[in-house]
């Protein structure tokens, strides 16, 4: 077994491995950026060497300064981790010529599931389905029926050129195949200049389904059953699951066997991915081979029992898998949220900047895991990816993992930044994603227009007032114990209260019991028992005997409130305040139309445009990158640039000023 091993990555999958590391016994070397001085996978490490600045591009992603780490700090191995260098053949294969090991599989498994092409002839001789088609020249729409018949409808028509939904056409039947392509050749022409169609089958109400592979060096493949990595946005993964709530028992062996058919064609040795698109009739094809570690790893470690990092490193050092295809089980349900950096009511922006509170959920060990790569005063840099934690959870079946995620996200408290928590939330409570009914279109479908507060709706709003009240109650209870106060000018606490929030109006009535309160409000009573304090984030207590988890805390004459993806911030008012209140004129917010506001925090790489210029609506003004991520910033409406005032190369917040109209 090794001594030292190098992770040539960051953030949490470098802390996940080094976790694992620790536990075999086994010295860590963690390479860190510029930016990344102050990281945590720094701090737990035992040994860390800098290899440059800030940029990928000039740090992690240098072969060179990777290999003289490992001569530097005589590391015997190095673990990829997920990104970066991971799936690149010459790493792989330079670290071999230098006599270090790769803990991941050999580079020529990694060149051949690279390529999109050879993977799939590869897949289709190891006996792996793959979509079926024709992207020969077709001579007309007669020859299109008999294509798509062969292949089997529902068929896809569409042009090679083609793009932004032109040029494409389904077809359920010789009908709509005969006329489809006849409109399609015709549309592909006008729009692109070329006629050329292909068709494939079309895969209805597909799901995104992987299967994980183990291989050792001597043979040995098994698969690991699968995740469900339907939820996406933006072909992102946002939710994953293990098992699948679609599959049964004989498409999970199946797709599990073709999985290991593949890995072995390919002399597969360490964890890998096979990943595939299945149908409405749960028929599935191969999409591609993922060559290392995914991000969701865990949820298959929770129904598995196995040390996915563990077992890489074992057979990477030459061991043999220490168990069969037989033996490995199925052990209820697991789910994990991946937590990021980004505001979901701005269009899920990135959000950077300081961590001032990170308190994850308590980790209760084969329930509630937490893999994260930050800390409380940490900095989120605009530098890498915007994850910052994985949220995972395990139950003995799918109803109890739901609930102990909304538990879990419910405790999560982050302040600072945004994060992606409310959607989250949201996602875990939609009947659609309850219900196990969903397809990778789920997120589009349900948030065509994006994500906004009013999405989060919750059943009892009155019992949130009722918390507001209890909240305000309590801080007057410690203010009225005071000492030095003038005599004869003590306080008496009202039982009668106003809660206004979402622009209502709710009546509360206290009555004051052994270990909380009971609030009555709209012929509903709501009895809460808390030892909740104030400094305290998250409330824990009973209401009507229910456990109920939220986050809670003061802000100025506010109390704000965040459960079930819910954010809200109540005002608790006497009676005759609110009445007052109610006679207010509303403020209006102030008229912004005349500026150009930063929409997120990032850095300012472009000014498309001059002081004088006349601008039309669509033309761009800007460019701001964070995180990986480009933002044009584009005009609104027809106008005149007055002034400039932000830079090129600043370093902007979010809603900073960067150009003024006249």
């Amino acid at each position: 077994m090794f001594k030292k091993i190098l992770i040539a990555n960051r953030g949490e999958i470098a802390c996940r491995v080094i976790k694992t590391a620790r536990k075999m016994g086994i010295a860590t070397v963690a390479v860190y950026s510029e930016a990344d001085k102050n990281a945590l996978h720094v701090d737990l490490a035992d040994e860390a060497v800098c290899i440059g600045p800030a940029p990928s591009k000039e740090s992690y992603l240098v072969m060179d300064k990777i290999i003289a780490a490992c001569k530097q700090t005589g590391a015997e191995a190095v673990h990829p981790g997920y990104g970066f260098l991971s799936e690149n053949e010459e790493f792989s294969r330079r670290l071999e010529e230098e006599g270090i090991v790769f803990i991941g599989p050999k580079h020529y498994s990694v060149g051949k599931m690279g390529d999109k092409i050879e993977s799939k002839k590869l897949a289709m001789e190891a006996g792996v389905n793959t979509i079926p088609g024709y992207n020969d020249a077709i001579a007309g729409p007669d020859e299109a029926v008999e294509i798509a018949r062969s292949i089997g409808y529902p068929v896809m028509i569409k042009a090679s050129a083609g793009g932004g939904g032109k040029g494409l056409r389904v077809a359920y039947d010789d009908k709509e195949a005969h006329e489809g392509f006849a409109s399609c050749v015709n549309e592909a022409r006008n729009s692109f200049g070329d006629d050329r169609v292909f068709i494939e089958k079309f895969v209805v109400e597909p799901r995104h389904i992987e299967i994980q592979v183990l291989g050792d060096a001597h043979g040995n493949v098994v698969y690991l059953h699968e995740r469900e990595c339907s939820i996406q946005r933006r072909h992102q993964k946002v939710i994953e699951e293990a098992p699948s709530p679609f599959l049964d028992p004989a498409t999970r062996k199946a797709m599990g066997e073709q999985a290991v058919a593949l890995a072995k064609a390919v002399d597969y040795q360490s964890a890998g991915t096979v990943e595939f698109v299945v149908g409405a009739d749960k028929s599935f094809y191969f999409l591609e081979m993922n060559t290392r570690l995914q991000v969701e790893h865990p949820v298959t470690e929770n129904i598995t029992g196995i040390d996915l990092v563990e077992q890489m490193i074992r057979v990477a050092a030459g061991e043999k898998l220490s168990f069969t295809q037989d033996e490995i089980r199925l052990d209820g349900w697991s789910i994990e949220c991946r937590i990021n950096a980004e505001d979901p009511f701005r269009g899920f922006l990135p959000s950077t900047g300081r961590l001032v509170k990170f308190q994850p959920p308590e980790e209760v060990p084969g329930q509630v895991r937490v893999d994260t790569g930050v800390y409380e005063g940490g900095e989120i840099s605009m530098f890498y990816d915007s994850m910052i934690a994985k949220l995972i959870v395990h139950g003995k079946d799918r109803q109890e993992a739901i609930g102990r995620m909304r538990d879990a996200l419910n405790a999560f408290v982050i302040r600072g930044i945004s994060s992606n928590i409310p959607f989250q939330a949201a996602l875990l409570q939609h009947p659609r994603f309850c219900s196990g009914h969903f397809n990778t279109g789920f997120i589009a479908e349900e948030y065509p227009q994006g994500f906004d507060a009013s999405m989060v709706p919750h059943d009892a709003p009155v019992l949130l007032a009722a918390l507001a009240t209890f909240a305000r109650l309590r801080y007057i209870e410690r203010a009225v114990q005071i000492e030095g106060q003038l005599p004869g000018h003590g306080r008496n606490v009202a039982t009668d209260w106003v809660v206004v929030m979402g622009g209502r109006f709710y009546p509360i009535a206290v009555e004051k019991v052994d270990g909380g309160m009971v609030m009555r409000s709209e012929g509903k009573a709501y009895c809460i028992l808390s030892d909740w304090r104030f400094g305290d984030l998250v409330f824990r207590g009973t209401v009507n005997g229910e456990p109920v988890c939220l986050q809670l805390e003061r802000r100025g004459l506010r109390y704000r409130i965040s459960h079930f993806g819910l954010q809200v911030e109540p005002m608790v008012m006497t009676v005759r305040a609110a009445y007052l209140l109610s006679l207010m004129p509303e403020k209006l917010p102030p008229d912004l139309s005349k500026f150009l506001l930063s929409p997120m925090p990032g850095l300012l790489r472009e000014i498309a445009v001059a002081e004088g210029q006349e601008v039309k609506a669509g033309e761009k003004l800007a460019v701001i990158e964070a995180m990986k991520m480009e933002n044009v910033l584009k005009a609104d409406n027809d106008g005149k640039v007055k002034k400039i005032v932000a830079t090129p190369g600043a370093s902007l917040s979010v809603d900073e000023v960067i150009i003024e109209f006249e």
